[in-house]
């Protein structure tokens, strides 16, 4: 072996050696930039207010949940239940509108299909405030303001084109040989859908719901603006926690994000598996 070539295999391993500290480095900093806000909210939401306000302690040792407490006692409770029940709402309308849309976009195949599809997702580009008086407009004309009911709507409005998009991948990823199958056996479509393609899509839908749930669930401008006494949880917190002390804003945070991360944790991979669908 000569000399030029040990050093070239110095040079390889060193690059080697490189590359994995950059990539170590990188990893770190990505998900110290995520988990970090999640790690404070929870320990200052938590934290002692008279630690929270002393200059030289950056991790309070004593905690108590009395701010969370003191939230839900404000009216934070109610605001939960508000947000689950159009959360819920929500999902029940996208998904009774979405759910045959996207199964059409899959198995069909029409006219304008590609444009149709563009629409949906343009129908997203236009921001929420410039729509926002013509809404509260209608909505006062309806008479669903300030009701759950108006809040759903809203949302579902906002969710659909997701759902539509979504449930297209996920039935297209279901191959249609087994429908047709079902059909050479004595299935009707229907039977052949609900027997045949619902069970395999399931995870997938299971976990377009919950993205939709997650998406009603951190919503605050429409519910802020069409809601005066049945505000949901981010319109609450907008509304009162802004105004309270840092600790109360942090305990409200807290009331936000554990359900979501809740959610997160518990279906992570049926939305890792619609994301792959949906991405093939």
């Amino acid at each position: 072996m000569g000399e030029e070539q040990i050093i070239l295999e110095k040079k390889s391993v060193v690059k080697y050696y490189l590359f994995k500290i950059l990539f170590a480095a990188t990893v770190i900093i990505v998900v110290t930039w995520v988990v970090l806000p999640f790690i404070m909210t929870i320990i200052y939401a938590l934290s002692d207010p008279l630690q929270y306000y002393d200059r030289y302690i950056i991790i309070p040792t004593r905690y108590t949940f009395e701010h969370v407490k003191s939230l839900l006692d404000l009216g934070a409770g109610q605001a939960i239940i508000n947000s689950v029940i159009v959360a819920l709402l929500t999902i029940l309308f996208s998904f009774i509108i979405g759910l045959p849309a996207g199964y059409a976009f899959a198995r069909y195949k029409f006219r304008g299909k590609d444009s149709l599809k563009l629409f949906l997702v343009g129908l997203r580009m236009f921001p929420i405030i410039v729509i926002a008086v013509p809404l509260v407009t209608l909505y006062l004309q309806l008479g669903l303001n300030d009701t759950l009911l108006g809040v759903a709507l809203a949302h579902t409005a906002m969710a659909t084109p997701f759902v539509v998009l979504i449930t297209s991948s996920i039935f297209a990823g279901v191959p249609v040989e087994l429908e047709e199958a079902g059909l050479i056996f004595g299935l009707s479509r229907i039977q052949a859908f609900l027997r045949i393609t619902m069970p395999l899509a399931l995870p997938g839908l299971t976990a377009a719901a919950i993205f939709t749930f997650i998406m009603s669930w951190n919503e605050v401008f429409i519910a802020a603006v069409l809601t005066f006494r049945n505000r949901t949880l981010p319109a609450f917190v907008l509304q009162s926690a802004l105004a309270s002390t840092d600790f109360i804003k942090f305990a409200a945070a807290f009331i936000m994000v554990v359900p979501a991360l809740v959610f997160v944790f518990v279906a992570g991979k049926y939305l890792i598996q619609m994301w792959g669908i949906t991405l093939k």
